[in-house]
C-alpha cells in the first residue's frame, strides 16, 4: 500500500520578481510525496493563477484522487484522473521518482532517454526600467538572457540590455502584454537588437494576428500551449513551443508533447515556473531535445533545497539521485 503526503512550502526570492501580470516575492510550491515498498518519490508543482489555479485548488485536486494513488494508480491512469496542470505534474513526477527509487533504475532510462548531461540555461531578467534591466544584464554576464517585457517602453529596455550585454543571446517574453497594434513595431525592434526568440507576444486565444505578419524573429508559444491538444491550433502562428511540466501536467505528457511538436516542425524550448530544483530536475531530462533551455528557477530564490541542482554560471548539471529520479 502506498502513502501519499502533500505539503505546501514557501521559498523566499532573492529579489522581487516582476512580469507584465504582476510581481512576487516568494515561490509557493506544492510537493507530493509517495512512499511504497521502501522507496520515496517526490514531485513539485507551482499553482499558477494565470490558469485559474490556487494552492488550495491544487491541493484539493490531489486529495480527490488520493484513494486511487494510494491504491496503486500509475502514470497512465493519472493522465485520465486529472487534467493538465500543476496537480497532475506533482503526482506524475512523484511516481517517476518513486519507480526510480524502488527499481534502482534512473528515470531517464525508464523514459528511454539518454543520460542527461550539462546544459546551458538562460537567466531571466525581471521586468524593470531600462536602467535596472541593463544593470542586471551586466551583472550576470550570461550567454543567454531572457527579458521580461510589458509593452510600453520595451524598445528602450531592449536597447539598454543589448548595450549592457552585446554578446548575449536574447530571448524576450512579453507574457501576453503586446497587442496586434504594436506587434509589427515590437518585432522590428527585436530584430534590430538581435533577439533570437520572442515568447507569447499576444494573449492566448487572441493571437490570430501572428498568422498574418512576417516573423522577423521566431515566435514561441507559452501561455497558448498546455498539452498535445493545443498543437494543431498553433501551426502558422508560432515557430516554437515552450514545454513546461506544470502546464502539460507532468513528465509523462511532456514527453508525448515533445514527440508531437517535433513531428510538426516546432522548435523546442524547455521552461519552468519560479520553483526549486525539485521542479527543475524532471524537466532537465528533456533539455537535450531543446534548442532553448530556461531552467533558472532556483537561481531566483534566496535559498534552494539542500540537495539542489548544481549551477556553475550558466551551466546546469544533472540531478543527484537524492534529489529526484
Amino acid at each position: 500500500m502506498r502513502r501519499l503526503t502533500v505539503q505546501v512550502e514557501h521559498f523566499a526570492l532573492a529579489n522581487r520578481f516582476v512580469i507584465s501580470r504582476g510581481a512576487k516575492t516568494e515561490a509557493i510550491v506544492v510537493v507530493a510525496t509517495i512512499a511504497a515498498d521502501g522507496g520515496i518519490g517526490r514531485g513539485e508543482c507551482v499553482p499558477y493563477a494565470r490558469y485559474g489555479e490556487t494552492v488550495e485548488s491544487v491541493v484539493t485536486q490531489i486529495e480527490t484522487i488520493r484513494a486511487a494513488i494510494e491504491a496503486g494508480a500509475g502514470r497512465a491512469q493519472l493522465q485520465k484522473l486529472l487534467p493538465p496542470g500543476a496537480a497532475r505534474n506533482a503526482l506524475d513526477c512523484a511516481l517517476w521518482d518513486l519507480d526510480a527509487k524502488r527499481l534502482a533504475v534512473p528515470a531517464f532510462r525508464s523514459a528511454g532517454l539518454p543520460a542527461p548531461g550539462p546544459v546551458t540555461t538562460a537567466f531571466t531578467l525581471s521586468l524593470g526600467t531600462p536602467e535596472d534591466m541593463a544593470r542586471a544584464a551586466a551583472a550576470q554576464a550570461w550567454p543567454v538572457l531572457k527579458l521580461k517585457l510589458a509593452g510600453a517602453g520595451d524598445e528602450a529596455r531592449l536597447a539598454a540590455v543589448r548595450a549592457a550585454a552585446p554578446s548575449a543571446s536574447l530571448i524576450v517574453d512579453a507574457n501576453e502584454a503586446w497587442s496586434p497594434r504594436d506587434l509589427a513595431g515590437n518585432l522590428a525592434a527585436c530584430a534590430r537588437y538581435g533577439v533570437a526568440l520572442v515568447e507569447q507576444p499576444l494573449p492566448a486565444g487572441a493571437d490570430a494576428a501572428l498568422a498574418e505578419i512576417d516573423h522577423l524573429v521566431p515566435i514561441c508559444a507559452d501561455e497558448s500551449l498546455h498539452d498535445r491538444r493545443d498543437l494543431a491550433g498553433l501551426r502558422g502562428r508560432y515557430d516554437a513551443v515552450n514545454v513546461k511540466l506544470d502546464k502539460a501536467g507532468g513528465l509523462t505528457e511532456a514527453l508525448a508533447l515533445l514527440d508531437a511538436a517535433e513531428q510538426l516542425g516546432f522548435t523546442i524550448m524547455i521552461g519552468c515556473m519560479v520553483a526549486t530544483s525539485l521542479a527543475m530536475a524532471p524537466a532537465l531530462l528533456l533539455a537535450a531535445r531543446a534548442t532553448y533551455v530556461d531552467l533558472d528557477g532556483p537561481l531566483l530564490l534566496a535559498h534552494d533545497r539542500p540537495d539542489g541542482l548544481l549551477y556553475e554560471g550558466a551551466t546546469l548539471y544533472p540531478p543527484s539521485a537524492s534529489l529526484w529520479g
